[in-house]
């Protein structure tokens, strides 16, 4: 599948796409506290999209036929829990630390983000790997200027969590973003062994830093969409989708 970058009437789209989620995602941090049920914040989701007119991504998506459609508008992962929770009838405790990931169809393109709150008080280790997470996301974004490379973001992403001890997750990471919420090309948190595609004005790239404070071995739960730590350790996740342009930093548009 071919790279497709996208035009500036395009990107206007996709930055008030971004702005819903980016915004939608900032309310739901400040709804968590221990006691808030998952289901309460999923709810809140449905109805902000309806409100500001936008369709919910994730919901009934599948990547292929392994995979029963997504049940939910919003992935929520906790503690141990990477990627793609389904949120289900449980509240938050004092201590998790809570993935949010969202995705929103405005006018036809995507808009795709994710955060990671802690929910109360929560331990210097927990502490330390949003942190690290986040920077590393942020790494990545200051690499991301046209006339460089994929690997370059790639490298950014690696070079910021390797001194933290913690692991990057393989296999996982970010990609294209449009009319589609996966497009080419997929962004690793890693760096590969060549260049990668070109960064030109024009395209659009989710990046999205997955990181445990243990081993980095995952595996898929039997609901065929959660992923989980082999360990049980902790791990976090981060995700701005971005815009490459001429001659400049790139353009965060899920920032809120």
């Amino acid at each position: 599948m071919a790279v497709k970058l996208k035009s500036r009437d395009e990107i206007r789209v996709m930055r008030e796409a971004g702005q819903i989620v980016g915004q939608t995602l900032e309310r739901i941090r400040e709804m968590v506290r221990p006691g808030v049920n998952l289901l309460e914040i999923e709810s809140f989701v449905r109805d902000e999209f309806a409100r500001r007119g936008a369709k919910e991504t994730f919901r009934n998506y599948s990547p292929g036929p392994k995979y029963p459609p997504y049940p939910s508008n919003i992935c929520i992962s906790i503690n141990d829990q990477l990627v793609h929770g389904i949120p289900r009838d449980r509240t938050l405790r004092e201590g998790d630390i809570a993935s949010f990931d969202l995705g929103a169809t405005y006018k036809g393109y995507v808009g795709d983000a994710a955060i990671t709150v802690g929910v109360g008080e929560i331990s210097d280790d927990a502490k330390k790997l949003l942190q690290v997470t986040e920077d590393s996301l942020w790494a990545g974004i200051r690499a991301a200027r046209s006339g460089r490379h994929l690997n370059d973001i790639c490298g950014a992403i690696e070079d910021a969590i390797k001194p933290s001890g913690f692991s990057i997750v393989k296999g996982y990471g970010g990609h294209g973003v449009g009319r589609d919420m996966h497009e080419e090309p997929h962004v690793q948190n890693h760096r590969m062994r060549f260049r990668g595609t070109p960064l030109n004005p024009g395209l659009v790239l989710a990046l999205e830093p997955m990181v445990n404070i243990g081993a980095p071995e995952v595996y898929e739960e039997s609901d065929h969409w959660t992923v989980r730590t082999k360990d049980g350790s902790l791990c976090c996740h981060f995700e701005h989708t971005i815009a490459i342009r001429d001659g400049e930093e790139a353009e965060v548009l899920t920032l809120p």
